[in-house]
């Protein structure tokens, strides 16, 4: 596989972590000392709204500040257009995502009514903005050293 696309696995293999609310997967592609920054966004002027440090709190993270998926629910991370650039060991990515929140409709005792068909449940973008990280190759494998994320919208933070 060419550098780029490992590279592009380790933001595929990161959204699928974030949509399982996987912890230990999530953190297993940072450096020990990885970093997370989060923007905001603001007209274009990005505002700094949280930092998470060390590979272990970022995994925390996805398990304690994400919400817990609904019943039937799941949060499905699309990556578009990703940008890469390799120099030797290092790699910068920036990806636009979209989140998506799906919940399934709960099927009813007696089967679904005459005439559906189809998907039943609903769809709806909850998230969208950049990902930007910065990765090290370190004995043959890419990690992320930097991770920068910038928020179409304003978030809110628990106990914050």
């Amino acid at each position: 596989m060419s550098d780029e696309r490992d590279v592009q696995q380790v933001l595929a293999r990161y959204v699928r972590a974030a949509d399982h609310r996987d912890g230990q997967a999530l953190a297993a592609l940072f450096e020990a000392e990885g970093t997370v920054e989060i923007y905001y966004n603001n007209a274009g002027i990005p505002e700094k709204i949280a930092e998470l440090i060390g590979a272990e709190a970022i995994g925390g993270a996805v398990v304690g500040m994400m919400a817990p998926h609904p019943p039937r629910g799941w949060s499905h991370h699309t990556t578009h257009d990703h940008l890469i650039e390799i120099d030797g060991d290092h790699a910068t990515l920036d990806a636009q995502f979209v989140v998506f929140n799906t919940v399934g409709k709960e099927r009813p005792d007696g089967g679904w009514p005459d005439g559906a068909s189809g998907a039943q449940g609903t769809i709806t973008p909850i998230e969208s903005g950049y990902y930007r990280p910065r990765l090290r190759r370190t004995d043959g494998e890419w990690k992320i050293y930097l991770h920068r994320i910038v928020l179409d919208q304003p978030m809110a933070f628990p106990g914050a």
